[in-house]
């Protein structure tokens, strides 16, 4: 079998089983925000953190339960890493220096996972373990529990209320991705990823790097977090062994983010307006697959920063999907990649990781977009755009834009300022418009929350470690107070009634101006500086 015969397979075989548990999986996680019940874990946890799970907040409060429990968790991190030298399982690596222990600790709870350090010898498993894993539970939580907020808002009409920041966090955790997470690393040990404590074996002399694999690679796929046990990340053979883990590992990438436009057409009385949604994220998944697979395989060293058990097709499969989501993870080197191949990795990203974006995020993203997509539709015709029944104002319009510039404003003035710093030139492994993609992939990647780079980029200096993690943490964020503004906003109209002038939101209509609008404000906000990078690139 040809490799391209078998990549089309291996896709074939990826979207066969995300059809198989999109319904089920889907309405699942739609029951999970919507039950009364509490189970008794959730119950003692409640009594422990002396939360009332009966109480609802307004989108204030539940905005400062996203900010306070996200900052308690930096510093808890960002402690566990200083003192990591008194910790079992350190393996004598020392405390972590504090630009790094920054660095890591925004990163993890931003759900960013960049890691600007060689983990089998700076982290102990002690780390590992209690503060990264314990935040790639987390962090995806706090995602998912946005995106039922924002739901909430379209739903609900005449309240002040959106839930319980709280509950929906532990919901997320327990009901989700504890048991998705426990079953698939059964499956990963099953087809050989490694689970061990000791800190490597001796072959022939020479010493190999292990860890506890197999529990933290499920998750940091399962919850889009990315960041690796080992340096390789999925390229290595004891985080993905073969063409079935790949195929997995895959999946796990996409499962929430794709079931979740399920959820929202279960939560919002309508499956159809779900699955326009998904409609939207697969057309330009697909299409970028396609211009990242074909860049590759017709580049002049088509092998170049890929493993030969993966070859070109899954490894563009990976990259497409990781960068389409807020992974991060990879099994290939992407600055090995062709200028149109890397600039279709870049381009993903730059897209504000809606294809299909990352847990929780891509849903209330392309919700965001969405809205922006109805205002420019009503200036056309002169009309008060409608969405789900809720009219989009001022207020909704200007939440929404806040959402959709912070990732760019927070892009552009980093990577520029980076730009004209004396210090940058020595950083890059390249110089030219592969070197400028260097940078803009960096700072495209703290910005989206993605984590995965162009490794020719030497990010250890203090002003990357302090610049990017600041990126990561406005990236965040700016846009969930927006978004949770958005749907207090929502939350609080009364619902108008379908006419004969509402734009129905349902049909290839409307997926058609949402995917243009998706396309359009990335080409008119970084069309000049990829023009400088990957575009000339591509073009010598």
């Amino acid at each position: 079998m040809s490799s391209t015969a078998a990549g089309l397979l291996q896709v074939g075989l990826l979207i066969a089983a995300l059809a198989v548990v999109y319904r089920p999986f889907g309405d699942y996680m739609a029951r999970v925000y919507t039950v009364t019940g509490h189970t008794r874990f959730e119950r003692a946890v409640y009594r422990m953190a002396r939360v009332d799970p009966a109480s609802e907040q307004r989108w204030g409060t539940y905005a400062l339960g996203v900010l306070g429990f996200s900052f308690v968790g930096i510093v808890l991190l960002y402690v566990l890493q200083r003192v990591q030298s008194v910790l079992p399982f350190d393996f004598g690596r020392g405390d972590v220096g504090p630009g790094m222990a920054f660095n890591t600790a925004v990163s993890f709870v931003t759900n960013t996972n960049w890691q600007s350090y060689v983990p089998e010898t700076v982290l102990g498993h002690a780390v590992q373990a209690v503060g990264l894993t314990v935040q790639n539970f987390v962090s995806a939580a706090v995602g998912m529990a946005v995106a039922v907020a924002l739901v909430r808002g379209f739903v609900r009409h005449r309240t002040d209320r959106l839930g319980n920041f709280w509950v929906d966090l532990v919901r997320g955790t327990v009901r989700i991705l504890l048991p998705v997470a426990l079953v698939f690393a059964v499956v990963l040990v099953a087809l050989g990823v490694v689970m061990s404590f000791e800190p490597g074996v001796t072959v022939d002399g020479h010493t190999v790097a292990t860890a506890p694999v197999a529990s933290q690679e499920v998750v940091k796929l399962l919850g889009t977090n990315g960041g690796g046990v080992l340096n390789a990340n999925s390229a290595h053979p004891f985080e993905n062994p073969s063409a079935w883990t790949n195929l997995v590992e895959v999946f796990l990438i996409l499962v929430i983010p794709v079931c979740l436009t399920r959820t929202f057409g279960t939560l919002v009385g309508d499956r159809r307006q779900g699955g326009v949604l998904l409609g939207v994220m697969g057309a330009l998944w697909t299409a970028m697959l396609a211009v990242i697979w074909v860049a590759e395989a017709h580049g002049l060293r088509p092998l170049e920063g890929k493993e030969l058990r993966f070859g070109v097709p899954s490894s563009a499969l990976f990259a497409d999907s990781t960068t389409g989501t807020s992974t991060g993870a990879v099994n290939s080197l992407h600055d090995s990649y062709t200028g149109l191949g890397g600039g279709g990795t870049l381009l993903n990203m730059l897209f504000g990781e809606m294809t299909p974006g990352g847990v929780g995020t891509g849903l209330y993203s392309i919700l965001v977009m969405a809205v922006i997509a109805l205002f420019l539709a009503g200036l056309m015709v002169g009309r008060t755009p409608e969405y789900l029944g809720k009219k989009l104002g001022r207020r909704e319009v200007t939440a929404a834009a806040v959402s959709v510039l912070a990732m760019p404003t927070v892009l552009l003035v980093g990577a520029g300022t980076a730009a004209i710093l004396p210090g940058t030139r020595e950083a890059l492994t390249n110089s030219g418009p592969h070197g400028l993609s260097e940078l803009l992939y960096a700072y495209a990647s703290a910005s989206n929350n993605n984590g995965s780079a162009f490794a020719g980029i030497t990010v250890t200096s203090d002003w990357f470690q302090a610049s990017l993690g600041v990126c990561m943490a406005l990236g965040r964020f700016v846009p969930i107070v927006a978004v949770l503004c958005l749907a207090g906003s929502l939350a609080a109209q009364k619902k108008v009634p379908v006419t004969a002038g509402t734009l129905p939101t349902t049909g290839p209509l409307f997926g058609t101006l949402l995917g243009g609008s998706v396309v359009l404000v990335a080409a008119l906000t970084f069309v000049p500086a990829l023009a400088l990078g990957p575009i000339a690139e591509a073009l010598l």
